[in-house]
């Protein structure tokens, strides 16, 4: 970042001494503003951000230190130069501990300050250039794994771009197996949170006085085994996302305690009278219809309308079918790299489309697993379709009606193509053919006069 490229901000109540400092950064390249005091100092960041500021401790309307904290509160990673007489050094030491960038002692040369300046600069540059690289790394990764270019995917793929950036909370909805983590996480690494922790609770693995401590924390002796204090995951998540995977099976008596930290941004640690201030996002889960547990007094409905304000839903993998390949080669090669003596490369088309053709109960964790199968227990380079049936093992066929539907067809032409492949498979015999229908034989014979 050039000094034409930063903007400074420069705070002190003798506007003589302000202007000086101002002249000399400005005739250097930088922007600058002025302030006269730790009010305006705060309202002139709050409209126009700084890249750096530089403020007095001692003013008579408001010293430094107030400066320091509000804009930290404002922006943690902006950089304060604190400007303080000799005789304030233990202040300006204190200034120190509470984040400031540096200090220099009055009476200075500008030149002194305008290193300083320049120093902060590049770190601030710096900085940023770091979070924009490790946000992009993330949303890399995350898109990486929401593969597929289905019509469903593409859907769910600009429903997280729309609300990555909101801070209200989020419930994705859909099947066991079909990545519900993996578009929390996306959604995540989308937002302004992205830099700032992810945490994430499987609500359904806890027994309930355990799940109590891990969400909340603990005092120690708050019951057997507490030897020592815990923070909880929702203080472990400040500033960033806190994760509750399958919330459907979170006991109803913390239920209550989960809402009252939702509304109040308040949490208690078990054993503890004191209240600590968190600042999260909430993405939950559920494979359950949580809107019938809350019908059946399984689920409060309260909660239930605190956590249901974005919803998320994900579509189950025989909603798209035409991502098969793509998972399958993705799958493919993470399988290989774990099992790099694999001879297997790929599979046969045949066996490819057995698997556009399976229900998936499962979903893409289980095709995930069938595809690992395959790799460890491949004796050639591609599967075929017994190979592909055997690793699957019993499953239900798929239901073909809902495909169907997604690509009509007049039901006169759907019933032509219907006996054509019933034909073909019983190469072309029409007595076979005829029994698998359930017509009779003549019903084929006229249908076939008709067509020719």
């Amino acid at each position: 970042m050039t000094a034409g490229g930063v903007r400074v901000l420069v705070v002190d109540d003798v506007v003589d001494m302000a202007r000086t400092i101002a002249n000399d950064l400005q005739a250097a390249g930088f922007t600058v503003e002025i302030a006269d005091s730790g009010a305006a100092a705060l309202e002139e960041f709050t409209r126009r951000p700084a890249d750096v500021v530089v403020t007095d401790l001692r003013m008579k309307r408001g010293d430094g230190l107030e400066v320091l904290t509000q804009i930290k509160q404002v922006d943690a990673t902006v950089p304060v130069i604190i400007m303080t007489a000799f005789g304030a050094i233990d202040s300006a030491v204190e200034a120190m501990r509470r984040g400031a960038f540096h200090y220099i002692t009055k009476p200075f040369q500008l030149e002194s300050l305008r290193s300083l300046v320049e120093r902060a600069g590049r770190e601030r540059a710096l900085a940023q250039e770091n979070v924009l690289l490790r946000r992009m790394l993330r949303e890399s990764t995350s898109s990486r794994q929401l593969l597929g270019e289905s019509r469903p995917m593409r859907q769910l793929r600009a429903l997280i771009e729309k609300i990555a950036d909101a801070a209200s909370a989020v419930l994705i909805t859909g099947e066991t197996g079909t990545g519900k983590e993996v578009v929390a996480r996306a959604i995540h690494a989308g937002g302004p949170r992205a830099d700032r922790p992810f945490v994430a609770v499987n609500c359904a693995a806890l027994p309930e006085p355990l799940l109590e401590s891990e969400l909340f924390g603990h005092a120690r002796g708050a019951f057997m085994g507490a030897a020592s204090d815990r923070r909880g995951l929702f203080a472990e998540a400040q500033g960033g996302t806190i994760f509750l995977d399958e919330i459907g099976d979170l006991p109803l008596a913390l239920q209550g305690k989960l809402l009252r930290v939702l509304q109040s941004g308040e949490v208690r640690p078990v054993g503890t009278e004191t209240t600590l201030n968190v600042d999260v996002r909430c993405i939950a889960t559920t494979r359950q219809d949580l809107a019938q547990l809350v019908g059946e007094n399984l689920f409060r409905q309260d909660l239930f309308f605190r956590l249901d304000v974005l919803r998320v839903p994900v579509p189950a993998l025989r909603e798209r079918a035409d991502d098969i390949p793509i998972l399958v080669e993705h799958f493919l090669a993470r399988s290989r790299e774990r099992s790099p003596q694999s001879v297997l490369a790929g599979l046969e088309p045949h066996a490819l489309d057995f698997l556009a053709g399976c229900d998936w109960p499962g979903n893409v964790r289980q095709l995930e697993n069938v595809i690992e199968r395959l790799v460890v227990t491949a004796s050639a380079p591609h599967a075929r379709l017994e190979d592909v049936q055997h690793a699957l093992g019993p499953t239900p066929a798929a239901d073909p009606i809902p495909r169907l539907a997604q690509t009509p067809l007049k039901l006169e032409e759907l019933v032509e193509r219907y006996i054509a492949a019933v034909l073909k498979s019983v190469d072309g015999s029409k007595p076979k053919a005829a029994q698998i229908l359930g017509v009779d034989l003549s019903t084929l014979y006229r249908r076939e006069k008709r067509s020719s």
